[in-house]
């Protein structure tokens, strides 16, 4: 794959509206939980340069080599809590919208573990990632694509 052209300079003013949203929803979440989100999303999208960016975030945060490789199968996975199960339902729903939507079962499932304003902080960070796939996505990024 080959780097299109850098948006991060081609709209300075786009990126960082990305960027304040980015710190915000960081700011809303359990980091662990924040990068699970960003990996699942990123797995299902094929967005090769946020797989590499948020698998390796997850590592500075401790070892979790074994949920990162059982994370693509998190439903037969017991190294995934019910809760952490639960968002990551979520997340595959809200990244395949398109296909049925959100569940009512998939909404009470969330729910039991997360009030109305974590459950929204949970949408809009799932949003900001998809959104972030696509932009990585459309404009050729990869791993490495920046290194200098």
């Amino acid at each position: 794959m080959k780097l299109r052209f850098n948006y991060r300079t081609a709209n300075a003013p786009a990126y960082q509206a990305m960027q304040t949203l980015d710190k915000f929803v960081s700011s809303t979440l359990d980091p662990v939980m924040l990068e699970l989100i960003k990996i699942r999303a990123s797995q299902i999208n094929g967005c090769a340069f946020c797989i590499d960016m948020h698998t390796a975030d997850l590592m500075k945060m401790g070892d979790h080599t074994n949920r990162i490789m059982l994370l693509s199968v998190w439903k037969e996975a017991p190294v995934f809590t019910d809760k952490e199960k639960a968002v990551l339902e979520l997340t595959e729903y809200v990244t395949e919208i398109a296909d049925a939507g959100v569940p009512q079962s998939v909404y009470e499932k969330v729910r039991e573990h997360f009030n109305e304003k974590e459950y929204a902080d949970l949408i809009l960070a799932i949003a900001t990632i998809n959104c972030w796939n696509r932009i990585a996505i459309s404009t050729g990024m990869h791993p490495g694509c920046f290194d200098k």
